[in-house]
């Protein structure tokens, strides 16, 4: 049984976007694909049991036959590090991993290891990325994140200092069209000079990054205020509206499918904000709008949302999680195996997994 263990340097890189994603491209060659989440900082109670909060959604979309729950058997509680803290948690931790990794196993052709949210996670729990993959005799697949071009040398050579011979390879994630031609002429070859190999550069599709309206709502508890609003929209960038109202066109102008967040007095950005491509409008501070402001936005089709957080606290609340590859939408899901397909060398990962 061969197993890939999935990690990145950061949180937000793509981890479980390719794992699914590789897991539905070999299930559609005829292997049997088990996945495990050897360690969790995700907890998600599930009936009586605690789980990782994407375990259900991993089981649906690979079609597995197991309890959320037995996908990570580690999901770290504020309850249980201060147990471990204390030494008075279980004792062997890697034992149960090992223990969980040959049930998943069963029966697979090959086993997915999805790494804790970043290089560093694991360590307190002594089941940081490099022990784990090495107690599981896996092959190791990092996913990188592109930022920028000299944060995305030093993350990949990070995690090449970091894995060793372990790593396999690496999959460059999120690369925009401005950066495509530095990243494959240039950083790609002095990559493979470093001993690292490329084995994918990702461009950036920021539609499968996005947020829906309806995820929007959820995350901020959010009041609608329009009669309207279609939850499936995509929301492609966040924009914050605290300048004059000629400035606020011009910025609004150049950015598509957004959600603009301000305050519910000012009316002369929620109108610049509606005279452009706007996916929602988030008002903060529980501030009401000019009643009129909701009927034009009703005849726009722009919903209006209303939290009772000030406009940093929603920032920060978008913030967590918009970026996040989520592919609750079977389109994205379809749409990012469209991206490994096109621009991953599969051949030489299965060669160097020996499929």
């Amino acid at each position: 049984m061969k197993s890939l263990y999935i990690t990145s340097v950061e949180k937000y890189s793509g981890k479980t976007a390719v794992c699914l994603a590789l897991g539905k491209l070999y299930q559609k060659k005829g292997l049997g694909v088990g996945y495990l989440k050897p360690f969790s900082l995700q907890p998600w109670r599930f009936e009586d049991k605690i789980a990782d909060e994407d375990a259900s959604f991993v089981i649906s979309t690979l079609g597995l036959e197991a309890s959320p729950w037995e996908l990570a058997p580690v999901v770290v509680t504020p309850e249980r590090l201060r147990s471990h803290l204390m030494g008075k948690g279980e004792s062997d931790l890697m034992g149960k991993v090992k223990e969980a990794a040959e049930q998943a196993a069963k029966g697979k052709d090959l086993l997915l290891l999805e790494g804790g949210g970043s290089l560093r996670e694991g360590y307190v729990m002594d089941l940081p990325t490099p022990s784990v993959a090495k107690e599981l005799e896996s092959d190791i697949l990092a996913v990188v994140r592109y930022h920028e071009d000299v944060s995305l040398l030093d993350d990949v050579l990070t995690a090449k200092f970091r894995l060793g011979e372990a790593l396999s390879g690496v999959i460059i994630n999120r690369v925009p069209e401005s950066a495509c031609g530095f990243v494959n002429n240039l950083v790609v070859p002095y990559l493979e000079k470093q001993g690292v190999s490329v084995l994918g550069v990702l461009p950036e599709e920021r539609k499968i990054a996005a947020l829906t309206v309806g995820e929007i709502i959820s995350i901020l508890d959010a009041q609608i205020l329009t009669e309207t609003v279609r939850e499936e929209t995509l929301v492609e960038a966040l924009m914050v509206g605290a300048m004059t109202e000629d400035a606020a066109i011009r910025r609004f102008r150049k950015q598509h499918n957004k959600a603009v967040i301000t305050g519910g007095d000012r009316t002369d950005i929620q109108l610049a904000a509606m005279e452009t491509s706007t996916s929602c409008l988030i008002l903060t501070g529980n501030l009401h709008p000019n009643p009129l402001i909701v009927k034009q936005a009703d005849h726009m089709n722009v919903p209006i949302l209303l939290v009772s957080k000030n406009t940093m606290e929603t920032v920060e609340s978008l913030d967590r999680v918009f970026g996040k590859t989520r592919l609750g939408q079977k389109s994205k899901l379809e749409a990012f195996k469209k991206l490994i397909v096109e621009n991953v060398d599969l051949n030489l990962l299965n060669q160097k997994l020996g499929i």
